[in-house]
């Protein structure tokens, strides 16, 4: 366990667009103010570089947002949830889903359409761009060996540019992402979504394993954070509120995970 005393780090890396990072910012200043008030001493700004395993492992990661599949599968025994973002992409509060995209002129209008083709992704323990969309194929009575190539591209971004220039032909995009990008990447206007996949539990916010009392007053703290923004600041990171979610609610990512891991394995 770590003390609210102790030196502290904070990320919030999922979805820090650089259009958007004075309104991170922003959130992170009144996530900061209200830490404090609650007895915790924040740092003065978000880490942004370096690898963000290093950083959800830190003892002292006083807040942070992961992915809902590295939460389950590499940290929850080291690290505490604190709750679940609510976003505006008509889903239950705390929960996401995947958008299935491809590009407007493939031809392919549906998953019964894809044939041979080449998948795009972000990084093979992506809850959003790998483990939902193989799940949904899974679950579609669709094969896996439609797939004939996969490329890995790191981010949910070029992934997207990588389909609107036709070197990819299929990807599973985060929703929130794909509100974003629809704002701000022009690739999008060259896309079609597909399909939707199944909700899950959206991206948790974390901190070091901590005492139960700990992590309460953090999760109030970002309730009182959320609700101090200005109506344009939750509009440009499409906050909707603060979930209290527990980890036996990311146990549905596991089991899901646990029935498409075996070719996945042999697959990415």
């Amino acid at each position: 366990m770590v003390s609210s005393t102790a030196s502290s780090v904070a990320l919030l890396p999922m979805y820090d667009w650089p259009e958007i990072q004075s309104t991170t910012d922003a959130f992170w200043s009144a996530l900061r103010e209200s830490l404090g008030a609650a007895g915790f001493h924040p740092p003065e700004h978000l880490t942004r570089a370096g690898d963000p395993f290093e950083c959800w492992r830190d003892p002292g990661l006083l807040l942070g947002q992961t992915c809902g599949l590295p939460y389950v599968e590499k940290l929850s025994g080291t690290v505490s949830l604190v709750g679940t973002p609510a976003y505006d992409i008509n889903c239950g509060a705390g929960s996401y889903f995947s958008v299935i995209v491809v590009h407007r002129d493939s031809g392919i209008k549906s998953l019964s359409d894809i044939n041979s083709a080449h998948f795009g992704y972000n990084d093979p323990l992506s809850q959003s761009g790998v483990a939902a969309f193989f799940y949904h194929l899974m679950t579609q009575g669709i094969a896996f060996q439609k797939i004939r190539k996969y490329s890995r591209l790191m981010s949910h971004r070029t992934v997207i540019k990588h389909l609107a220039e036709r070197r990819i032909d299929i990807a599973s995009i985060d929703a929130v992402t794909w509100e974003l990008a629809k704002r701000f990447e022009t690739a999008t206007d060259k896309l079609i979504v597909i399909a939707r996949t199944h909700p899950t539990p959206g991206l948790p916010m974390i901190t070091a394993r901590r005492s139960k009392s700990e992590v309460d007053r953090i999760h109030h703290a970002v309730v009182e954070a959320m609700a101090s923004l200005p109506c344009v600041t939750q509009d440009a990171l499409l906050l909707t509120g603060f979930a209290a979610t527990e980890e036996a609610d990311y146990q549905l990512i596991k089991r899901n995970y646990e029935k498409i891991r075996p070719d996945l394995e042999n697959l990415l």
